[in-house]
């Protein structure tokens, strides 16, 4: 899981500022490494990129002096390669038909069996990223246009890849055709945004103009937008399902849905699928189950209390690349409120249960904190199946619902009572057909290569 953010002014402009911002507000979809290409007024590619979150990584006042028509950005959370600087994104490289730099988020299944066979025709990758597969495909197209090259390269590709890229000069936005991760475009006056997600657009004042289309790719350059398709025919989408349930911001639009609106409507499902007779008061665990929490508050009528704080000077869990960071950060990243909890049967919703390190320590900390009862609900079905396509659940062996039924997984977390809900509630909490989904971590359903 990545975030990207690009941009096109008609004329040279102050506008690295704008991609600094639309980083930080995706900030939450990578915090290992971030950066940055631009043109400069000479038509050189510069960039500037480092290990860490935005802030630290990006130098924001210098950034607010340059001025430039293109530029893109990244943060990342690697799922295909190390976590080191040589695999921070962009990528760029100069080849015979001139300077090219790349941003990408999402998983090409089939880069390794590409990387091969590149490798046997002479070609020196410098990282360990799946995305350097980019920048080779097109250089071996040497009668091609740069455009022209980067379709045909795109067209080899399998599983998720939502790209943006500065090529001659131009700001290109592409989406797979099977429409795996979000991708959106914005505009504020004359200038255009491509952002992984719409709350990116927010923070530039940019409005939304519409959602990239899977297959989809889009030519920005002096305030015209042009659309090409790759010559890809996917039978069906796999839009991602946990987009919604946990990775996309609540203020976010992803394919005409709102995030928030699709965990509310998971957490009244919830309520109706998992009731709890003796519960007295539900809460939500910070961030991502709160408005869950909210949904199955309203349905069951029982009162809501945010009853467990979270410090927000702490970065997501789920993502930090190590399993002992992760339960160090559940620890000091949440905080019951004993006074609302003490003596009292509670329902907690969270959004997923994937390793299980932090649903096992939140019911910890909640009977430390007096809870006579915890019943847990879980907001999405149980996670059994790793994702190829950006998610980091590279094996079973990581996900505890792969392990454990659902009793052995409640007796694991500490919980009173554990319930999930079904691939059918999620798909129609979404609001998509389901052969627009991809629900593979749930049901083990892959796209087909």
């Amino acid at each position: 899981m990545c975030g990207i953010f690009g941009v096109s002014a008609p004329r040279m402009s102050s506008v690295l500022e704008d991609l600094y911002l639309g980083l930080y507000a995706l900030q939450h979809r990578g915090q290992e490494s971030a950066g940055i290409a631009w043109l400069d007024g000479k038509g050189n590619l510069e960039l500037q990129k480092g290990m860490g979150l935005v802030h630290a990584c990006l130098n924001q006042e210098e950034l607010a002096k340059e001025r430039t028509k293109c530029a893109i950005g990244h943060v990342r959370y690697s799922t295909a390669g190390e976590s080191n600087i040589i695999n921070a994104q962009p990528l760029h490289a100069t080849y015979s038909k001139g300077q090219i730099a790349v941003a990408h988020n999402g998983n090409i299944t089939n880069a390794r069996a590409l990387k091969r066979d590149l490798e046997s025709r002479g070609a020196i990758f410098q990282s360990t990223t799946d995305t350097e597969v980019i920048l080779h495909l097109m250089a071996h197209e040497q009668s091609l246009s740069p455009i022209d090259a980067l379709v045909k390269s795109l067209s080899k590709l399998r599983g998720a890849f939502s790209i943006i890229a500065i090529i001659e000069g131009r700001l290109v936005a592409a989406r797979d055709p099977w429409g795996f991760r979000p991708l959106v475009i914005g505009k504020r006056d004359d200038v255009y945004y491509v952002a992984s997600e719409s709350c990116a657009l927010d923070i530039v004042n940019a409005d939304f103009v519409r959602d990239v289309a899977p297959g989809e790719i889009v030519i920005i350059e002096e305030g015209k937008l042009e659309s090409l398709n790759m010559p890809v025919k996917a039978e069906r989408h796999f839009r991602c399902s946990f987009e919604y349930v946990y990775l996309a911001r609540p203020d976010s639009v992803i394919d005409d849905k709102s995030v928030y609106d699709v965990r509310f409507k998971l957490g009244q499902r919830l309520a109706c699928t998992c009731p709890c007779s003796e519960g007295e008061l539900v809460l939500g665990m910070p961030d991502s189950g709160t408005i869950g929490a909210l949904g199955y508050a309203s349905k069951s009528k029982l009162p809501f209390e945010m009853a467990v704080v979270k410090n927000r000077y702490v970065g997501r869990t789920f993502i930090q690349p190590t399993q002992r960071v992760r339960s160090l950060g559940v620890q000091i990243k949440l905080n019951p409120i004993k006074g609302l909890i003490k003596g009292k049967s509670i329902v907690v919703v969270d959004d997923s249960i994937v390793r299980g390190t932090t649903s096992k320590m939140a019911v910890k900390f909640l009977r430390d904190a007096g809870a006579m009862r915890v019943h847990l609900r879980i907001a999405s079905p149980p996670v059994k199946f790793p994702c190829l396509y950006g998610i980091d659940t590279p094996t079973s062996s990581d996900l505890a619902a792969a392990k454990m039924d659902v009793e052995a997984l409640r007796d694991y977390v500490g919980a009173d009572s554990l319930c999930f809900l079904d691939v059918s509630d999620l798909v129609c909490s979404v609001g998509l057909p389901e052969e627009e989904l991809c629900t593979a971590c749930f049901s083990g359903l892959y796209l087909k290569e």
